[in-house]
């Protein structure tokens, strides 16, 4: 009761259950409905599956899973950022179906946006304008898309840890006591979008960056910096795991289909009146010029009252108003409209000298990719009407837009067609729907060893292909293969997996190598195996790289969390130096 007691005398506890009202009722059709909606990457419950079977099956953390890439196993989360599909298990744990699944970790993903959000805008802006801030960034149109149209589930969770990172990073700067909190606070958030989109990373570091450094100017202190380097080193440590596997051994893949033919950005470009003018909504597409089927909107709330907001800045600092925000509060006002309309413009064509010189850009694939740091600043500098208007006035104002912003957006936040299709687990894993996402992405992490993707799936874990014999017993699993040989001459075995750094062989115990023939083009392996009865094993082990990557994160997450431990006894004066 005590616990309950303290929730409800919250300061915070009226303006977070608006924000989690605003965000149920954005997620209203995932949280309440039955059934599952169609979208544009439609292997979230399959990538969830996958994900389950490596923690069954003791891979963990989860690097190769067993069904996609048609069955011949895929390095699918030695690239792709799990941290979805580890919450996603949580809900599965509760014996929830992949399709809910799916559906409550959309939904999740707008409930913890809004709630971080408030926490980043309260603090410049107060309580009021902490809600105002939340239902924008909640309800803005491109929330939605990457949600209801494109099913960008690592994307949805990347607008998470956005606001918990700018307020993490700023309270570091501007506390001088509970300084460990802080930095534990800004590594766990980095964390948490470095396990979340490897490209929302990129493209958010340098807003960070300039945000970090406004503010250490401001406190012009050496040891400001410091935590932050701490704690970043930190969350490289947490997330290492993950993140130097899926960049340095980008080698093993076909990387240039990341960037080639649809997914050039050169064809993405939104247009202005996609921007800011137009308000179709559709679930198609993005293609080459103007007339794409799914929606580039900024918002027209949105926008537009960035611009009052200016003019209301201006208007007080031409005036010398004694009732104008500190001055905390106008950098972050000037500095979130700036870089939303910055990254509103590296969505339009006109940036393309950008993308041209700063080659890695090409990674995006799609510049309306920006929209998510574009609704990041303008939903942040929302709040600040609670600041910039008497107080009176800003309740009444701010809301009237959130009012408006939702009517405005409300059928956005729906599925196509307005509600769930029926489907169940067993309809989605069988038949047409599962060779359909067993070969979906298959050219995203398609081993460098195959010089084209399989066009059928294997019908057995390995065959013979030269000489005399039978193969029985085979069986697989997330990471390991076996089978039983049966040969009356000296013979060569195809294992129906895609070679990759690195596959353990054993033959009867004793270690081989695989190799594959110049005429292979799946990039499955080969084995010469003698005439006789054998049997052979397979398991993918780390290279070293992973095995440095992974005791680095166990190190780090051990260190973490028994932290509280080791610091009582540092303080009691009884640890021993």
């Amino acid at each position: 009761m005590q616990f309950l007691q303290k929730i409800f005398k919250s300061p915070s506890f009226w303006p977070l259950l608006i924000v989690l009202v605003a965000a149920i009722l954005a997620g209203r059709t995932l949280i309440f409905e039955k059934g599952y909606f169609t979208m544009h990457d439609d292997l979230q419950m399959m990538r969830q599956l996958e994900m389950e079977k490596c923690f069954n099956d003791g891979q963990i953390p989860c690097r190769w899973v067993p069904d996609m890439g048609y069955g011949y196993g895929f390095p699918l989360f030695n690239f792709y950022p799990p941290m979805p599909y580890f919450v996603g298990e949580v809900f599965r744990i509760l014996q929830f179906s992949f399709a809910d699944t799916a559906k409550l970790t959309f939904a999740l993903s707008f409930i913890l946006s809004g709630i971080t959000m408030y926490f980043l805008a309260k603090e410049f802006f107060g309580k009021w304008g902490g809600v105002i801030s939340s239902i924008f960034y909640i309800w803005a149109p491109y929330h939605s898309v990457d949600v209801y149209v494109r099913g960008a589930m690592n994307e949805a969770w990347a607008f998470i840890w956005f606001p918990l990172i700018l307020w993490t990073s700023y309270r570091l700067i501007q506390k001088r006591k509970n300084v460990a909190k802080w930095i534990i606070g800004l590594a766990l958030s980095w964390t948490g979008l470095l396990l979340s989109h490897n490209l929302m990373v990129m493209i958010f570091t340098p807003v960070f960056a300039i945000w970090c450094l406004m503010f250490w100017l401001k406190a012009k202190d050496w040891k400001k910096f410091f935590n932050i380097l701490s704690s970043g080193i930190i969350a490289a440590g947490l997330a290492a795991f993950f993140t130097l596997p899926a960049v340095l051994e980008q080698k093993y893949i076909h990387v240039d289909t990341l960037t080639q033919g649809y997914y050039e950005y050169i064809a993405h470009y939104a247009t202005i009146g996609q921007l800011l003018i137009s308000r179709f909504w559709g679930f198609g597409p993005s293609i080459w010029g103007p007339n794409d089927g799914m929606p580039f909107q900024v918002g027209h709330v949105h926008w537009i009252l960035s611009l009052f907001i200016l003019l209301i800045v201006g208007y007080l600092l031409l005036k010398k108003a004694k009732n104008k925000p500190d001055s905390t509060s106008l950098y972050v006002i000037l500095f979130s409209i700036t870089f939303a309309w910055f990254a509103a413009f590296m969505a339009h064509q006109d940036s393309t000298f950008i993308w041209q010189r700063i080659h890695f850009l090409a990674f995006v694939q799609f510049p309306w990719r920006f929209l998510s740091l574009a609704i990041l600043g303008f939903s942040l500098a929302s709040g600040s009407v609670a600041v910039l208007l008497s107080k009176k006035i800003s309740v009444v104002v701010g809301s009237l837009l959130v009012i408006l912003l939702v009517s405005l957006n409300w059928n956005y936040f729906l599925p196509l067609g307005g509600k769930m299709g029926p489907l169940t687990d067993a309809q989605k894993f069988s038949g047409a729907a599962w060779d359909l996402q067993r070969t979906a992405g298959i050219f995203d992490y398609l081993p460098e060893t195959a010089k084209q993707n399989p066009k059928n799936p294997p019908l057995t874990v390995a065959e013979v292909t030269d000489g005399q014999g039978t193969v029985t017993g085979g069986a697989q699993g997330t990471d390991w293969a076996k089978f039983n040989t049966s040969l009356t001459t000296d013979s060569i075995v195809r294992v129906n997996l895609f070679q990759f750094p690195v596959w353990k062989i054993t033959l009867d115990g004793n270690s081989i190598k695989s190799y594959i023939p110049e005429s292979e083009v799946y990039g499955r392996m080969y084995l010469n195996i003698p005439k006789g009865q054998h049997y052979v094993y397979l398991h993918l082990t780390n290279t070293p790289l992973r095995s440095f990557s992974n005791n680095l994160s166990l190190a780090s997450w051990v260190i973490l969390l028994t932290y509280p431990l080791w610091k009582r006894k540092l303080f009691n004066g009884k640890l021993a130096l």
